[in-house]
């Protein structure tokens, strides 16, 4: 299984998307849309993304009753994104009316545990008593969304190798948090390589700040591919 990397596009404006896209040419042709940057620029730069032949992650993470997370859902799906992130948390009801809403061409990511959080907080959050076992947290959450027919899974490197032993191509996982080995980990709490993510099972991986804050972002690109090749 080939992992696929998309890059973030965590800049205020669609000019600046545009011209890193642009920049970084046939070497990046996936790309994540936030709510930075959505919010800034809305619909258009999924479309302006779309028209360069690029596909889209739509990563607004809905999280709502399911009449609403419907509609946003179907509305990221006829502008062109390819993957839209749900809420694993949002329950079945919800989960099950983002996948219909999305249809054949666009694929629901349940987010289970974001990878900013370690088991002390997710204990806290969520009102679970300490040590908390978040492979167990994010195994129960996937367990639901493969139900609901999802069509993958958000979650750290460091529980993916257990969801894809379980659950194998059946659940697509995309694996957030990517680090270069010798980075920092920024305000993320549980990090990983690419190779790293790759060998975890990993289908897709969300490369950020290693390829966009480097001082050579087409060379730190390559970097990526050579990692994941």
């Amino acid at each position: 299984m080939r992992t696929t990397p998309i890059l973030a596009l965590d800049v205020p404006a669609a000019a600046d998307a545009i011209e890193l896209v642009d920049y970084l040419g046939d070497r990046c042709r996936f790309y994540k849309v936030g709510s930075e940057l959505f919010t800034a620029a809305g619909p258009g730069i999924v479309r302006e993304l779309r028209a360069r032949g690029c596909d889209v992650f739509l990563d607004l993470k809905f999280h709502d009753i399911p009449n609403t997370v419907t509609g946003g859902v179907r509305a990221a799906a006829a502008v062109g994104a390819r993957l839209v992130t749900v809420h694993a948390t949002g329950g079945r009801a919800m989960l099950e009316a983002a996948v219909q809403a999305a249809g054949a061409d666009c694929g629901v990511l349940a987010v289970t545990v974001l990878t900013s959080l370690n088991a002390g907080e997710v204990a806290a959050v969520w009102g679970r008593g300490s040590p908390l076992d978040l492979s167990a947290e994010v195994m129960r959450l996937a367990e639901l969304s493969a139900s609901a027919g999802a069509h993958g899974l958000v979650c750290s490197g460091l529980e993916a190798p257990a969801v894809h032993g379980r659950f194998g191509d059946k659940l697509a996982l995309l694996v957030p948090g990517v680090r270069a080995a010798d980075a920092t980990a920024h305000d993320q709490a549980r990090v990983i390589t690419p190779a790293g993510a790759a060998a975890a099972g990993a289908r897709y991986v969300v490369i950020g700040r290693m390829v966009t804050a480097a001082a050579d972002r087409r060379a730190a690109m390559e970097r990526v591919l050579e990692d994941l090749a």
